[in-house]
């Protein structure tokens, strides 16, 4: 415990030296003081970063959350230290790339296997499971919008994968695409959108499955936006790995980018971990922050059990090939 509590006051002070020989000692990387910090983030909060990559090759864990929430990248990226922030930064999304934890553990990233059986409830402002866990919210109308204009800027053919509340699918439809198709698992909602008339519009296809089960039926396409609720990061992966042959070259593909919401750092860890990974498809994405602060009052999460979105900042991601 002494070794510990010395830890952490060398971490905060940088010194490096005396981290090294605490560790070797055998002093607990993973160990949280008085006031729930690591001594990764100690060091990450005082910019220490020779500090910062000691701990990290002992294998201090990067992902650790203090009390109020903040992983030791929040409180390098809060504090302005960029080389400890991005030590954080690439350790995350090098351990992600392995293991894939964050997204499996964050609350909006769970699995829900039952989704497709579970009855779900419609209201003017949010489409909520039996559990009372929000699947779409009117507070996200504007990042649909923009969504749709974005994949919509060359016109032309354009798929989305997950109806919901229609917001994407309702703002696309303004900007007058050739043909519009949409693929929806769910049957309350699949049914939903049939006695709404979308069934009746001249340029909508409905596509009615699990996007999985469905890929036969679907076209070449430029635009596409993907936003299905129920499924782990990987399935969203698995899909980007369909699109060299669903999005033609030159098109637009975009996501609903609500990976790890709750958190700042984890967000940006995923927003470059996608990139990344669309880069190896051969698609250059760009991120448009979209400031969302203003939408979100705690009168929109009344009755919703988890807040899947707390952060100021929307990154609206714009994928492109870069081949020729």
């Amino acid at each position: 415990m002494l070794d510990d509590e010395q830890l952490c006051e060398a971490a905060r002070n940088g010194d490096a030296d005396r981290v090294r020989t605490l560790i070797s000692a055998g002093a607990d990387v993973t160990y949280f003081d008085g006031d729930g910090l690591t001594p990764l983030m100690h060091a990450a909060k005082h910019g220490q970063s020779a500090v910062v990559s000691s701990l990290l090759a002992a294998g201090a864990p990067w992902n650790a959350l203090s009390p109020s929430k903040l992983s030791a990248g929040d409180f390098a990226m809060d504090a302005g230290h960029q080389d400890a922030f991005d030590l954080l930064l690439n350790a995350g999304i090098q351990a992600e790339l392995i293991l894939g934890t964050i997204a499996r553990t964050d609350t909006n990233g769970d699995s829900h296997g039952d989704y497709l059986e579970d009855r779900i409830t419609f209201s003017e402002n949010k489409l909520m499971d039996s559990s009372s866990k929000a699947i779409m919210m009117a507070w996200e109308k504007p990042l649909m919008e923009a969504h749709a204009k974005a994949i919509c800027s060359a016109g032309g053919h354009i798929l989305n994968i997950g109806f919901g509340m229609g917001l994407v699918d309702t703002a696309i439809q303004k900007y007058g695409a050739v043909t519009h198709t949409i693929v929806e698992a769910h049957p309350e909602v699949y049914d939903r959108m049939l006695r709404s008339g979308w069934g009746e519009k001249e340029n909508v296809k409905i596509v009615f499955g699990r996007w999985q089960d469905v890929l036969s039926q679907l076209e070449s396409y430029d635009g596409i936006f993907f936003d299905t609720y129920g499924e782990y990061y990987e399935d969203m992966r698995e899909f980007h790995q369909h699109l060299p042959t669903l999005l033609k070259p030159g098109g637009i593909y975009s996501f609903f980018n609500g990976l790890c919401g709750g958190n700042a750092f984890f967000h940006v860890v995923y927003c470059q971990l996608v990139s990344l990974e669309l880069q190896t498809l051969g698609y250059e994405t760009q991120l448009i922050p979209l400031p969302v602060k203003d939408c979100l009052g705690e009168e929109v999460w009344e009755g919703v059990k988890h807040k899947y979105w707390e952060l100021d900042t929307y990154y609206l991601p714009v994928c492109q090939s870069v081949q020729e």
